[in-house]
């Protein structure tokens, strides 16, 4: 066999490897700074509980670390080396330290564990000394001799951050520091909140269980090409594929056959090129919570953390439930499938507002299949959904983050779903003003169903017209000899009376549907010689036009009334509600921010908490606010959700960094990014159970940050 010459790659265990006396990491100055966030730890904290409450066996693969030995000429160490003293703190390959390896890639992932450990080391070491003495081997090392036996950290981050990590890393901030504000300070905290004393010996273990491919380059090596081999990988898998992958990784190729054969493959035959959009509405209607599209991730993630563990046992029982949704989700994507033509025409009309209901619709529709609810309920339930999203469309309300809110509601029962609905379904009195004054959306639907004409073929039960046209009573732009009367013309109409006139030509009042041929003859014809060809119309709305004897803004106004007085009786508001939703967003479904973006200081517009109008503009505040209340109003959910999740409620100041005193032997800890707030905040409401009467309004900065 012929060997590589420059490059030597082994498979080690990463803690052993960490461990060894002889290991030393310098990360070059080229390299980018240190950025995870907290949601990356928090992945990789949660891949470390799984793999040690697995098998013996089982082990976690973190990935290849590239390095090289360090050479004469490495650094950021050039102003450093002539010196016979290179401090500690310099983030140098110092003098000491002839053998370290030089981190190509793989820093942001082995600072991250190095500030695990240290937050596990700390957690521990006064209390279990043998376990922080190993925690403390992987940490650091002995400086070399004469340095009094002090120790360094085995990892070096460059100069601009070595001082820093250090700091953190051994516990030794100066005066001064406590409130210092740095990625390797936010981590730190956050494995601090999240691993008790008693949970540190089980993430030992699971850290013991983790394995790389250490890839450690010779002298003439091309660092830059293997890095770029290594970080170019092609097209990235999507999120369907990586779902894919994870359900079938670890079986055997018999299982992986049975659960290709007879699972896997019906979903994507069911879903076709929406099978991405399958297991994102899938996840939205299983767990009421919106998910993110994140990159190519967002939705794998959210599988991930649905369902952790899939032996096969439990992979067939969720397979089965995977396969009987995407059957319906195929109906769903094509109405025609459906034999009772009653539903089928309710499936296409919701087809015309897009896919946005459909975890809602999905399961609806998977219990009408299996005989949970009858064909009368489903109906009235898409009657209500109908109206919901075309009474927002009216007066100019968005769509979207509307369907997880309703899912949850759903599954507490009818009565609540109802209230859900009534209370974002905007009220009669604001969709009359919509219609009066602003062009109608959906246009064919709408006037289709006003006119019946579904049993005319005009409908075709996707927002198609068939047979049919739509129809302006007075033109988008009239010639100068188009008249309303047959008397005055559009040339004699003064500025104002054609401005309001052509504001007025996409409203409810100047549209209606007529049969091709009959448009055909009266295209750009005056109201006079339009009458005729209304009259021969079979449309109802159409023919009613032909008792009309004059066209202009006050007929527009008329029949706009008539056809709202129609409309809310088409589409209605369901049950009754004291508040008309706004564009308020329920907590549960605020966005989650990674960081602090621009323009976070002014988020929020308001809060609505139970009632009460809270003048709350960002979600630190909100936070602080949330927590302070619940101490007070109840605290048991608050101490029972801290417990279970580790923090933000601890009996003592632990570490350094933001904390708020809420009495003598409790602080609530601030020091998390908006993100992880947000989520304690909607977790700790969930906890109290009053997360549904918990709203945010968005300010202009929060909608678009």
């Amino acid at each position: 066999m012929v060997t590589a010459t420059n490059v030597e790659a082994t498979a080690v265990n990463t803690i052993a490897w960490l461990s060894d006396p002889a290991t030393t990491i310098v990360v070059p100055v080229y390299q980018r700074q240190y950025r995870w966030d907290i949601g990356g730890c928090e992945q990789l904290l949660g891949d470390i509980r799984s793999v040690a409450r697995s098998d013996d066996g089982q082990t976690h693969f973190i990935g290849s670390i590239l390095s090289t030995a360090n050479t004469a000429d490495t650094s950021d160490t050039a102003d450093a080396s002539s010196t016979a003293d290179t401090s500690d703190t310099e983030g140098t390959v110092a003098s000491g330290d002839d053998a370290a390896l030089v981190l190509i890639d793989g820093q942001q992932r082995i600072t991250t564990l190095m500030l695990l450990i240290a937050a596990l080391h700390h957690t521990v070491r006064h209390e279990q000394p043998e376990l922080a003495a190993e925690l403390e081997r992987v940490l650091v090392r002995e400086t070399a001799a004469g340095a009094s036996g002090s120790l360094r950290t085995k990892l070096r981050p460059h100069r601009a951050w070595a001082e820093v990590f250090e700091s953190v890393v051994l516990d030794r901030r100066g005066a001064g520091e406590e409130l210092r504000e740095s990625r390797f300070d936010d981590n730190y905290a956050f494995f601090r909140s999240q691993v008790r004393v008693e949970e540190v010996p089980l993430i030992w273990r699971g850290l013991q269980k983790l394995e790389h491919v250490a890839i450690t380059l010779g002298a003439d090596a091309n660092a830059q090409q293997i890095f770029e081999s290594l970080n170019s990988t092609g097209e990235p898998l999507r999120d369907h594929e990586l779902i894919h992958n994870y359900v079938l990784m670890g079986l055997s190729h018999a299982e992986q056959s049975e659960i290709e054969r007879e699972y896997w493959l019906p979903i994507e035959q069911n879903t076709g090129e929406s099978i991405a959009s399958f297991w994102r509405h899938y996840l939205v209607m299983r767990t009421g919570r919106e998910v993110v599209v994140a990159g190519e991730r967002g939705v794998y993630d959210a599988f991930r953390q649905e369902f952790p563990r899939l032996d096969l046992a439990t992979l067939r029982r969720h397979a089965a439930e995977w396969r009987e949704y995407s059957a319906a989700y195929r109906v769903l994507l094509d109405p025609s499938q459906e034999g009772d033509p009653v539903v089928a025409r309710q499936l296409g009309w919701l087809n015309t507002f897009g896919r946005g209901l459909y975890p809602l619709v999905m399961r609806a529709y998977h219990d009408l299949v299996r005989g949970q609810t009858s064909a009368e309920a489903f109906v009235a339930l898409a009657e209500m959904l109908q109206s919901l999203q075309l009474r927002r469309i009216v007066v100019g309300l968005t769509n979207e983050r509307l369907v997880a809110r309703l899912c949850r509601a759903r599954a507490e029962g009818d009565e609540s779903l109802v209230r859900a609905l009534s209370r974002i379904t905007p009220s009669d009195e604001r969709v009359k003003v919509g219609l009066k004054y602003t062009e109608l959306p959906h246009a064919a639907y709408v006037l289709g169903r006003l006119s019946g004409a579904a049993g005319l073929d005009g409908l075709d039960g996707l927002g198609g017209l068939g047979g049919l046209v739509l129809e302006h009573v007075a033109p988008l732009a009239p010639g100068d000899g188009w008249s309303g009367d047959g008397v005055r013309t559009w040339a004699d109409y003064g500025d104002d009376e054609q401005n309001s006139a052509r504001a007025l030509a996409q409203t409810l009042g100047n549209l209606t549907l007529l049969e091709e041929p009959l448009a055909e003859r009266a295209f750009d014809e005056s109201f006079p010689a339009k009458r005729p060809l209304y009259a021969a119309s079979e449309v109802p709305l159409t023919a009613e036009l032909a008792s009309v004897e004059s066209w202009g803004t006050a007929a527009i106004a008329a029949r706009t009334v008539e056809l709202t007085r129609r409309f809310l009786d088409v589409w209605r508001r369901p049950g009754t509600a004291l508040i008309d939703d706004d564009n308020l967003t329920p907590i549960l479904d605020a966005v989650r921010r990674r960081g602090w973006p621009r323009g976070w200081e002014r988020e929020y517009e308001y809060v609505e908490y139970r009632g009460e109008h809270w003048e709350v503009y960002d979600v630190k505040y909100l936070f602080n606010r949330v927590f302070k209340r619940l101490w007070a109003d109840a605290r048991p959910a608050v101490i029972a959700f801290s417990d279970r999740r580790g923090g933000p409620i601890y009996d003592a100041r632990a570490w350094t960094g933001h904390w708020d005193e809420l009495d003598e032997s409790h602080f609530l800890y601030l020091g998390w990014d908006s993100k992880y707030m947000l989520t304690a905040v909607q977790g700790v409401l969930e906890e109290a159970g009053i997360a549904s009467e918990v709203f945010v309004k968005y300010s202009y900065f929060g909608a678009v940050m």
